[in-house]
């Protein structure tokens, strides 16, 4: 039942809202904004819902929670069968596999009953006794939300400095911890991004973020034990952030300064920390590049005259010549150099090619190249740590949608990978008895869609079978074809699971991000209706029986596409989805917003603006049937704020012509962008989503 503030907010519940079988969504009330943008008025009637701090829009919010909570109690006993499902297929005592760092062995485990991760060493064997470095059970005691930032340790491994966010804001604070006494420095700091120690290992490098947009922006250098703080390098232009890493031989800081198409990196020797840092070479406007370091020569990683990125060596001293610059791995098209990881006596070279990942291997003894290969058509593979420079073997991160994570070590030498660790999935998992393949969609302007499709054997391509269609498309980032111990419940209900690698990502390489961003944004939304079109018309499913989802910018893709074709699907889960997209994008204060300007476009200028407009859920909404849709957000959130999807739901409520459910659930408790911090407060929120999601298509 609603309470009196409520009411008293504004809100008009109709009195049926008692009666349990009749729920009734709450109505926002209307305030008109208006704002001339390019001559034109725009009004705007649910701008009032950014006002975080008014009582109303928290009545709102708990209202539409409340709504939400009434329209799905019949779920309730489904949800619990999932979490119990989901729950039972994870060793909740586990325990990582340890990476060397000096003489210790660090590693992370997990012990059941508990939310969260805690981080371990041993010094120099297994059969060591344990310290325990950091455990966030403790550190969250009565906490709703916890979030390690990041975690960096000194060369000597005597000290750990580490982020802590407790809001999940992103806003995290500077610890710094020594492993000898246990006891934690009083030196911190605010709204830290990234952090590295010098040589000496007692100064501190970090860089900070601005207040208001969140921007990092600052970097500052830093004396344990000091009352100093000196700020090193502030990067003024708004489109630009930076970032700070160190080189795996620990011979050079590199501060990182990067927009969506242009880069620029300065470094500054480890054993050098009171001098300022370099300028490797000015940036430039849409070359990017990347540096590393390994036995006197710097590595350029950079997509100067190579789209998708070649490899370049040179000394210090033929810096400023770059046509003396040595060709370590040329441009090859269609092979997209993603990363690189050096050694003393090889290097890693991260490639994506044809939607899959390949890692390249060079040995500097033999001097000759070597393909790690992997056995499925479709899978997922990354860099694993190995953090000391002298390492003869190499560790990676694989898994698929059928093959759970695993932990593999690649001996240089012989050429041989040897599985370290692989995730348990408990009650007996088969991987014989699901099917996973590579299939390409045509999109409408002939250019061929990779989709990764997982299923159990027994799936009747009939037209008749639930599928579940997953999609991001943004910031050049590719999907990758993970396993999912959750995804079993629906895989095993009949359901069929669906990657669509649509443009705007890269996994055909820098061109199909060029191709799904700023002015070709559009095909982003044409791919996915088209690979849902086509996956309906080769009989892997029928439109009453899709369900798709996406979070973030694949929030945004989940109310293009239901604008576009709203007949096309069943149910939608848009997860903190930026669909407000010309009111944020106006916003210059807003977290990201001007930074985005290279991926989205600036709406300042008028033919940014009226293509931005074109596609924007919120403003596109229409008088039409939609299909059933779950949207849910953090109050928190620092990504995508609230607003977002609340103004979504409150104008689709006044304009929808069907009967399909429109749920909005927010998380008023701390939560992030990613939702809850804790492993099995996920997995609760994860099991009512599919349990949503499987009833819209239970007949």
């Amino acid at each position: 039942m609603l309470s009196i503030r409520s009411l008293a907010a504004g809100l008009i519940f109709a009195s049926n809202l008692l009666l349990p079988a009749q729920p009734t969504p709450p109505v926002a009330k209307r305030v008109p904004h208006q704002e001339v943008r390019h001559g034109a008025t725009v009004t705007d009637n649910y701008f009032w819902l950014r006002e975080k701090t008014n009582p109303e829009v928290v009545s709102y919010l708990e209202a539409e929670n409340a709504y939400t909570e009434a329209m799905t109690k019949d779920l309730k006993p489904l949800q619990d069968t999932l979490y119990k499902e989901m729950l039972g297929r994870i060793k909740q005592t586990d325990m990582g596999v340890p990476v060397h760092r000096g003489d210790f062995l660090y590693y992370t485990r997990t012990e059941e009953g508990k939310q969260y991760p805690i981080y371990c060493r041993k010094h120099g064997t297994q059969d060591a006794n344990e310290e325990i470095l950091l455990d966030p059970n403790e550190m969250g005691e009565g906490q709703k939300f916890v979030s390690i930032g990041t975690i960096v340790y000194s060369d000597d491994q005597n000290l750990m400095a580490y982020t802590t966010d407790f809001i999940g804001f992103r806003q995290y604070r500077l610890n710094v911890k020594d492993l000898r006494s246990g006891k934690t420095f009083a030196d911190t700091y605010e709204r830290i991004d990234s952090v590295e120690f010098a040589a000496d290992n007692k100064t501190l490098f970090f860089v900070t973020e601005d207040e208001t947009t969140k921007r990092a922006d600052t970097l500052w250098r830093h004396t344990l034990g000091s009352d100093k703080f000196d700020r090193v390098y502030e990067e003024k232009d708004a489109l630009f952030n930076i970032s700070l890493e160190k080189t795996r031989d620990l011979k050079y800081l590199l501060l990182n300064i990067g927009s969506t198409d242009t880069t620029e990196v300065r470094y500054l020797a480890t054993d050098k920390s009171e001098e300022a840092f370099n300028v490797f070479q000015p940036r430039g406007k849409k070359v990017r590049y990347y540096l590393d370091h390994r036995e006197n020569l710097f590595y350029i990683r950079t997509n100067d005259n190579a789209k998708d990125f070649k490899v370049l060596t040179t000394t210090e001293a033929t810096l400023a010549t770059p046509k003396k610059w040595k060709v370590f791995l040329a441009y090859q098209d269609g092979d997209l150099i993603q990363g690189l990881d050096l050694f003393h006596n090889f290097a890693v070279v991260v490639v994506k090619s044809e939607a899959l990942t390949e890692l390249r291997l060079f040995d500097y003894v033999k001097h000759g190249w070597h393909n790690i290969t992997f056995p499925e058509p479709v899978y997922s593979v990354s860099p694993g740590e190995t953090p000391d420079y002298e390492s003869t073997t190499y560790r990676f991160n694989y898994q698929s949608l059928v093959t759970p994570p695993s932990v593999y070590e690649y001996n240089t030498g012989v050429h041989m990978s040897l599985l370290l660790k692989r995730q348990e999935v408990l009650g007996g998992y088969d991987p014989a008895q699901y099917v996973s393949e590579r299939q390409w969609a045509v999109a409408r302007d002939g250019v061929k869609v990779p989709l990764s499709i997982v299923y159990k054997k027994g799936i009747q391509r009939d037209g008749k079978a639930p599928l579940f269609l997953y999609a991001y498309g943004s910031y050049g980032i590719g999907t990758a074809a993970g396993f999912s111990s959750s995804r079993l419940s629906l895989l095993d209900r009949g359901m069929i699971y669906v990657i669509a690698h649509i443009r705007g990502g890269n996994e055909m390489g820098e061109k199909w991000h060029d191709d799904g961003m700023l002015m070709n944004k559009k095909n982003t939304f044409f791919d996915f209706v088209d690979s849902a079109d086509w996956l309906i018309k080769q009989n892997w499913t029928s439109p009453d029986r899709l369900v798709i989802e996406g979070g973030s910018a694949g929030g945004l893709l989940m109310g293009a596409v239901v604008n576009l074709r709203p007949d096309l699907f069943r149910a939608v889960h848009a997860a903190v989805p930026f669909v407000d997209v010309m009111n944020t994008m106006m916003d210059a204060s807003l977290p990201l917003t001007v930074g985005e300007y290279l991926e989205w476009g600036n709406p300042n200028e008028k033919a940014a603006y009226d293509y931005m407009k074109s596609y924007s859920p919120y403003d596109n909404l229409g008088k039409r049937a939609y299909p059933a849709m779950l949207v849910t957000t953090s109050f928190h959130d620092s990504q995508v704020m609230y607003w977002e999807p609340a103004k979504y739901v409150a104008l689709l409520r006044t304009l929808k012509t069907d009967s399909n459910p429109l749920l909005l659930k927010c998380k008023m408790d701390p939560a992030g962008h990613g939702g809850a911090s804790g492993r099995y407060d996920r997995l609760k929120d994860q099991a009512f989503e599919y349990a949503w999601l499987l009833s819209q298509v239970a007949h």
